[in-house]
């Protein structure tokens, strides 16, 4: 049975009840509240393992919940999953951008928000700076090399490639932004053999990294409206 500690955030008291109710009979320990501030105190009692956070609350909303954990050095690593009304794709992309780790819209399934919330504590804590190789599904990188393998042939890239490779195996199935994976592509030799990155040629470059892991490029997929992740298939 699990055992951690799992911070609920909703000020509509069903969704409260009903969100409880399902982590509770996987075996996890609950704290419900129903305000931003609430949710802010109740990290600063007692650090949760996983926040489940509506956006739309009432006085500090959930956007701003988010920022605030995020900033501070003691709940920054607190993953984070947003509940989103359906169409507010401006908000996901800005709790992704603010670090939240996954999305769930309203209105859900208790079986997919369970399995989103055993899938980003499986995740756990960011691997260590350096780590020397990453496996996720058939593709193999090797940060010291600067080598990405398909099947353990290697894969030619250019820096901005490999960069955002990277950066999406750091967290297999989770969500980036555009300009999340903008910011991953920059780098001190950016211009050598890549044009500057934007939002629109990060696409340009998915593209290209899709065709140049060929049997392994269906694993980034598309996330409409919002960006792109790294399937570990």
């Amino acid at each position: 049975m699990a055992h951690e500690h799992i911070l609920v955030v909703d000020d509509e008291r069903d969704i409260l009840e009903l969100v409880d109710y399902n982590l509770r009979k996987e075996g996890y320990a609950v704290t419900c509240v129903a305000t931003g501030e609430d949710a802010l105190a109740a990290t600063r009692t007692k650090l949760p393992d996983l926040i489940v956070l509506d956006l739309m609350l009432p006085g500090v909303d959930g956007l701003e919940v988010c920022r605030r954990l995020k900033g501070e050095p003691a709940s920054r690593q607190i993953p984070i999953i947003m509940l989103t009304a359906k169409g507010s794709e401006a908000d996901i992309v800005a709790g992704l951008e603010l670090g939240a780790a996954d999305y769930v819209t309203k209105p859900f399934s208790p079986r997919v928000l369970i399995a989103r919330v055993r899938a980003v504590l499986r995740r756990g804590a960011e691997p260590p700076e350096g780590e020397a190789i990453r496996r996720v599904g058939r593709v193999t990188i090797h940060a010291g090399r600067h080598e990405a393998c398909v099947d353990d042939v290697p894969v030619e890239l250019t820096p901005g490639e490999f960069r955002i490779l990277c950066f999406l195996a750091r967290r297999p199935g989770w969500v980036f932004t555009r300009q999340q994976l903008v910011d991953a592509a920059q780098g001190d030799d950016a211009f050598v053999n890549d044009r500057y990155v934007t939002e629109r040629s990060v696409d340009v470059h998915i593209v290209s990294l899709r065709r140049k892991l060929g049997v392994a490029g269906h694993a980034i997929e598309t996330v409409r409206g919002v960006g792109y992740r790294l399937r570990d298939v």
